[in-house]
């Protein structure tokens, strides 16, 4: 599929969340998606199929600006890495949507950048150790038997 494709079909999908948003709640639509980050599971809401509709939305807006800030290698490389590791392909999301808010990007991620994201993830998270405790020859336990 182009890339011209992707974004028809996004924008159609968009268009048809934001219609059934409106139709559920009567407002206008065209949320932000700092509004919708931490919508979590707090509180009895009316109803789920709404908090359904606004976690879709969010991520399809979080998908098309990953799509704008991606080149083609690095969202490639980003799918894989969320079929093996889809926590650490998260933590990169979240790190390349925040640099893009914050002005930190110039232009489009790259691959290798991604690969220099990744590895900043995966040395922040803390190595497994793994210590064995070996009994002495001539321990006293083993005289009880």
């Amino acid at each position: 599929m182009d890339d011209s494709e992707l974004a028809q079909i996004r924008a159609r999908r968009m268009a048809e969340l934001q219609a059934r948003k409106a139709a559920s709640s009567g407002g206008a639509g065209g949320m932000d998606l700092g509004g919708m980050v931490g919508s979590g599971a707090g509180g009895m809401k009316g109803g789920n199929g709404e908090d359904d509709a606004k976690k879709a939305q969010a991520e399809e807006m979080r998908k098309t600006m990953l799509m704008s800030i991606l080149d083609n290698e690095a969202r490639e490389r980003l799918s894989r890495i969320a079929i093996v590791k889809p926590s650490n392909a998260r933590a990169v999301e979240d790190m390349v949507l925040r640099m893009a808010q914050t002005g930190q990007l110039r232009g489009k991620v790259t691959e290798d950048q991604l690969i220099d994201l990744l590895g900043n993830i995966s040395d922040a998270k803390a190595e497994t150790k793994v210590v064995f405790n070996r009994r002495r020859a001539l321990d006293s336990d083993d005289d009880d038997w």
